[in-house]
Order: C-alpha cells, then structure tokens, then sequence
C-alpha cells in the first residue's frame, strides 16, 4: 500500500506530537509494515535537523519563520556588554577559589551552589565572571518560570510577531555564564533545559531551528536548599526538584557565612567604601552575628543574621549616623521576640550600646 506524505504525516502527529525523532518514525514504520528510508524521503520538507523532524513546517512556513526569526529583537542582548562590573568592596571566601577557575576553564560543567540566604552566592559567581572578563546573564527563578521565559517565544514588537530569544539562548549563542538564581523556586517547567545541562544545545521547535553552544557557555545554579525541598519551613516555596535535572550538575558546593575575620574585612571595606570608618562597630556586629548562628546550628533560635543583613547594618549607619537605629531597622523584619532578643544579645556585645526605643522617634 502506498502511503500519502499528508497520511504518514498526520498519523505521526496523532502519535507523537509536532516533533518527532528518528526513533519515533523507526517504530511508526513497523507498526505501519513499512519501510523507514521510504517514509523519510516523503516527509523530507519537514525535516529540521539530524533525526529530528517538526511536522508543523511547510515550505511555506519556513519561510515566514526565516523571516520572523532574522527580523530584529525588541532589545537584542547579543549587542550588549554583560560582563559584570569589578565591586572594589568584594573579598574573596568560600568557593570562590573553585568558582572562578571553572568560569576561566571555559568548559562546559554544570554547577550547582548551596547555602543559607545572603551568603554570597550569586555574588561569588557575579565577580568571578567580572574578574575574568565573561559575559553573565542572570535569571531569577520563580514558581511561574517557564520555557517561555527561558527559552524565548513570540512577542508583539511595534505591531509586528518577532522571535525573542529567551536568556538561555542568549547565553547559548554568546557563549557567556548563565546564572539560574533560586533554581530551587522552580517547577517541572524547569525540565525544558534537560538537553542544555547536557552541553547539547536546544531545538526551538516553535521556529524549527537548532542552537547549539558556543564555546565557553557555561552554567551555575544557586538555591537555599539542595533541591529537596525545605524540611524547616524556612524557605517557604522551595519545591523537591526533579532528580534526573539534579544529576545533570556534576558538582554541588556547600556556601558557608565567611569566618569572623573575612567577614570583618568585608564589612570594614563597605564601610569605608561609604565614608564610615568604625572598625569597632564592625568587629562587634560581627562577633554578634557569630554568636546568633552559633545559636541557630545548636537549635536554640530560628532565625539567623547573614552577611547581607550586616552589610544592610552597614549601610544603614551611613545613612542615619545612628548606630541603634541602623541595627533596629535592619531587624525589624524579624518577629518581635526574636528582634528583641538580637538587640538584646547586641547590648551585651557593645558595651556602648543604648537600646532603642520601642516606639519610633518623631522627626
């Protein structure tokens, strides 16, 4: 019996979707009785790469799709410079060492970076690119994060339908780092980068096109959690990832707070850096923080001051010359009685130190 190009075609959409593989035809053919090479050759006008066939392209449809997809972004990011600016207040700790030589390896090696909040991660990541000189782009994920937004899709540019490709092709075809942000907020939507964590590239099969990386593209992955989900309920939207993405990153490092000393030089150059010169107040909210995440890892208390949060304190005394208020309103995001006992523990640390008010000051 001889078989249609239109029958062969709808018979294979019915089975397999738009996208078919080689594999999906070879067992399409012995169902049908039929011969592989025969089918193939009838279905060729489909054919969008090695073993690899969208059944919604015609001729005439790839045509509009040449069109669409050369015509020009709304903001092309291949034009622009994305390497990170040098941060003259940063100190190097942690892993950053291990970072920054598999930024300047240049090789493909997926890594995967865990740690309580505000401890450097994505920072680390940030000015080891800049250090290098390499391009970073970052994508901040989320519950709603999908291939849409990863991968790229249609959009309506001055009333015309225009191709805009997504971060992860941008970082594909520059061959730039791609920093996933709270990789651990994401949802099995996530599972469209299965191929690119494997150095393989995507298909974009609303266009019909292959990109492959370029050489250098690489990719880090930061999360609170080791993609398992939040036992304790501190990070809240934390979602069990699945464990064949989790596998495609062959290293996971573990992100620890910097030891008092490094984390003293830290906060000793923001402070200078904003015209603040108090190494006392420095070494104090230090030895402070020490003592609260000493408590935390025993089990005493529930919550923790992280780097970030003492740079916040920092920041703050810059602009209020108030040292008690600086603190306050950096804890205020913490329950009432875990902000007191942390200004509590402060009085006890600084000896200077006068308790705030409870009730804001009128200005």
């Amino acid at each position: 019996m001889s078989l249609s190009a239109d029958y062969i075609r709808t018979s294979l959409q019915e089975l397999y979707g738009e996208s078919v593989c080689s594999g999906d035809i070879k067992a399409w053919c012995k169902m049908n009785g039929t011969n592989y090479q025969t089918v193939t050759k009838k279905i060729d006008q489909y054919k969008v790469g090695r073993g690899k066939w969208n059944l919604e392209v015609t001729p005439q449809k790839v045509d509009e799709i040449e069109r669409t997809y050369q015509a020009p972004a709304a903001l092309p990011a291949i034009e622009q410079n994305l390497i990170p600016e040098k941060d003259d207040t940063f100190v190097r700790f942690g892993n950053f060492g291990d970072i920054k030589k598999i930024i300047q390896s240049r090789l493909f090696y997926p890594t995967f970076i865990t740690g309580l909040s505000g401890n450097g991660k994505t920072f680390s990541v940030e000015q080891a690119c800049a250090q290098t000189g390499r391009d970073l782009i970052r994508v901040n994920i989320t519950i709603e994060t999908d291939e849409d937004d990863l991968i790229g899709g249609f959009r309506l540019i001055n009333g015309e339908t225009v191709w805009h490709n997504g971060p992860v092709i941008e970082a594909l075809q520059r061959g730039a780092v791609l920093l996933l942000d709270e990789i651990d907020l994401a949802s099995n939507k996530i599972l469209c980068l299965q191929s690119v964590l494997e150095g393989k590239g995507v298909f974009l099969k609303k266009i019909g096109k292959f990109v492959n990386p370029a050489e250098g593209f690489q990719i880090f992955a930061t999360a609170n959690t080791k993609g398992k989900g939040s036992d304790d309920g501190r990070f809240i939207g934390t979602n069990v990832l699945n464990e064949a993405f989790l596998e495609r990153f062959p290293v996971t490092f573990e992100q620890e707070y910097p030891t008092p000393a490094t984390e003293q030089k830290i906060l000793e150059g923001i402070a200078l850096d904003l015209g603040v010169e108090e190494r006392d107040f420095c070494k104090r909210l230090v030895d402070w923080a020490d003592i609260i995440r000493k408590t935390f890892y025993d089990g005493g208390i529930e919550e923790i001051i992280s780097t970030r949060r003492l740079t916040h304190i920092i920041r703050a005394y810059s602009i209020f010359a108030d040292k008690a208020k600086a603190i306050q309103v950096c804890v205020n995001r913490f329950d009432d009685e875990t902000k007191q006992a942390f200004l509590e523990l402060y009085d006890k640390v600084d000896a200077d130190f006068q308790m705030p008010v409870d009730n804001q000051e009128q200005n």
